[in-house]
């Protein structure tokens, strides 16, 4: 018999995993979002860690101040309370303006990318440049965002063979997604464009620039532009902006 969702798993002996849906939609990453903020927001005892992937959210706790069972019951309550596909997304999330150059040298799978969408350069271009992307989730490496989503001509699959490095700071696509690398890596995801936007920086408070709920919008510029922000640069930022949004 199929599982009913949302569904509540252990995982191990110190986690719960909380599935609103076994693939994504706005919906479910709303949901999971919403959830995992009110979660927060309870400041349950013993609770160690919270996160969210697409559809899902984690919570680690230490079994020796709450038991397991009781905290399942805790969260089955939570999840009772209303419809957390329909919730408001959580406070505190911003809207960043990132500055990006697409194609050339800088997003050298650009074209195939947009051939792939059924869409000729400047269409792509606009599509992208008008896009207001949350940030579905952070994962696969610290602080790297997966971002969507975009129109649906957008829906194009990984390659078949992986790109053996793009650079930190790389945007690629796949999907109706977007990501910004937080580091040189392989992937088989195809590279777009550039930014100089740091997504990880373990230097400061708050390691992980941007945070699942926010929203980002690209600007769009030439390489030269790029050039002159990465040099001037101190601040990680990569020339982007943010505003809270209300």
């Amino acid at each position: 018999m199929p599982e009913t969702r949302p569904a509540i798993r252990d995982l191990g002996l110190t986690g719960i995993l909380v599935t609103f849906s076994d693939s994504f939609s706005d919906a479910a990453n709303r949901a999971a979002l919403a959830f995992r903020s009110a979660v927060e927001a309870e400041s349950l005892e013993g609770i160690e860690e919270t996160s969210t992937s697409l559809a899902s959210v984690y919570v680690q706790f230490d079994p020796t101040r709450i038991p397991g069972g009781r905290l399942k019951d805790r969260l089955s309550g939570l999840l009772a309370d209303k419809d957390w596909s329909s919730a408001a997304l959580p406070a505190g999330r911003r809207l960043w303006t990132i500055p990006v150059v697409l194609g050339g040298e800088q997003g050298p799978q650009f074209a195939d990318a947009a051939s792939v969408a059924g869409l000729g350069i400047d269409e792509a271009r606009s599509q992208i440049s008008a896009a207001r992307l949350r940030v579905l989730t952070v994962g696969f490496a610290p602080g790297q965002p997966y971002m969507g989503e975009l129109p649906a001509s957008w829906d194009i699959p990984r390659l078949a063979e992986l790109t053996p490095r793009v650079p930190g700071g790389a945007l690629v696509a796949a999907i109706r997604q977007l990501i910004i690398f937080a580091g040189p890596t392989p992937t088989g995801w195809r590279h777009i464009g550039q930014t100089a936007f740091r997504c990880f920086r373990p230097e400061s408070d708050s390691p992980f620039a941007l945070t699942p709920g926010d929203e980002v919008g690209f600007r769009l510029i030439e390489a030269g532009e790029l050039d002159d922000i990465a040099s001037a640069d101190e601040t990680g930022d990569g020339g982007a902006t943010w505003d809270e949004i209300i």
